[in-house]
């Protein structure tokens, strides 16, 4: 077979072939590997939603509009409402806070029916190991703080900043921003609640 000269034309069609080659093999492996990890990802969400609210059978996810000061939706929290033998025992609340040290942290707050916190689990973070993602239940007892805790008597900030929690030491950015997922996912909770109490819905918004 001859071998093809090395001209100008002749190389980029070489790193032409080569370039088609690797985007084939690399949607590919996306394609065998998407469905893998999604279900991966579900496992762990049903997981971590059985864990902030415990006795779980089913669950109803939707989501809940977030609203700015003139009533336009700016963004929406994903809520499930947890039931066990076709009751409802609780509601997990998919909350976030773009704070971070390393910048967005997800976070899953359950309460029971009553508001309080059944428990919250960090969710996705990118903190700083050995300091921020201490927010990790394995790595601190920060999250435990907010076990049992009734926000509406609760001031959910660090004592830094004149609340009752003890922030992680050298992470306190980490901590004000869980701080912040924290109270955000019981604002949005508590509005929904009384919401439907008036009459409102709670139909996902598309």
């Amino acid at each position: 077979m001859a071998k093809l000269k090395s001209t100008l034309p002749n190389m980029v069609i070489v790193l032409g072939l080569i370039a088609a080659v690797t985007s084939l093999l690399l949607a590919y492996v996306y394609t065998i590997t998407k469905e893998p990890i999604e279900q991966a990802k579900l496992q762990k969400l049903n997981a971590a939603i059985g864990e902030v609210v415990p006795g779980l059978n089913n669950f109803k996810e939707y989501k809940v509009a977030q609203l700015a000061e003139d009533g336009s939706v700016i963004d929406s929290l994903t809520f499930y409402d947890v039931y066990k033998n076709d009751e409802i025992i609780g509601t997990a609340v998919q909350s976030y806070d773009k704070g971070g040290f390393n910048g967005l942290i997800k976070v899953l707050v359950g309460f029971d029916n009553t508001g309080e916190i059944i428990k919250s689990l960090p969710l996705e973070q990118a903190e700083t190991p050995g300091l921020g993602d201490k927010l990790e239940r394995s790595k601190s007892n920060f999250a435990a703080q907010f076990d049992g805790m009734n926000p509406s008597e609760t001031n959910i900030k660090v004592k830094n900043d004149g609340g009752q929690i003890d922030a992680i030491t050298a992470a306190t950015i980490s901590s004000r921003a869980y701080c912040r997922a924290i109270q955000l996912a019981y604002d949005s909770y508590t509005t929904n609640k009384q919401t439907n109490e008036e009459g409102g819905n709670d139909e996902p918004i598309e």
